[in-house]
């Protein structure tokens, strides 16, 4: 997973860069087809797919999620977000937390309803996440497996069921 994210950004970066040098007015100069191809009878241009849009987000407007803390209302340790869960129409439906254990032994991943966490206060990767959940609830939760339906534990009446028709 963490994978696919560096890969994500290093081709955002690539696109942003690409739209930088072509917004520049400086025009560079375009180098004359050789005289063999200038006899040639032309071919139709090809039409180059149109620039991508660039969105510019504040530091200080929007973090990363992944391997942040999560704690409950009471201050109580829900274990880390590694994976955010998303629908057919790419909207964020849930978040999976490696719960439990102690350094990664005996932990087991449950599903949690997006709605259920807070994200308030999460400028630096040191500040944790709240889940609207107590411990207990998490506790009672059953486990993530990739690959069977899955079972979203929710806030009090927050969670609402997806639609597998279309």
């Amino acid at each position: 997973m963490r994978t696919r994210i560096i890969i994500l950004f290093v081709a955002v970066a690539l696109i942003t860069a690409r739209g930088v040098r072509a917004g520049d007015d400086s025009p560079s100069p375009t180098p004359s087809p050789p005289p063999a191809a200038q006899a040639a009878p032309k071919e139709p241009a090809k039409q180059s797919a149109p620039p991508p849009s660039v969105t510019v987000i504040g530091a200080r407007d929007a973090h990363g999620i992944l391997g942040r803390e999560v704690l409950s209302s009471a201050n109580e340790d829900m274990g880390r977000i590694v994976d955010v869960i998303v629908d057919r129409d790419g909207k964020v439906r849930a978040a999976v937390i490696d719960f439990g254990g102690f350094l990664g032994v005996g932990s087991r991943k449950i599903v949690v309803d997006w709605n259920a966490l807070r994200f308030a206060g999460v400028s630096n990767k040191s500040d944790s996440i709240t889940l609207d959940l107590t411990k207990k609830q998490v506790n009672a939760a059953p486990e993530y497996k990739e690959d069977t339906p899955l079972i979203v534990l929710g806030a009090a009446g927050s969670l609402h069921p997806w639609d597998y028709d279309h």
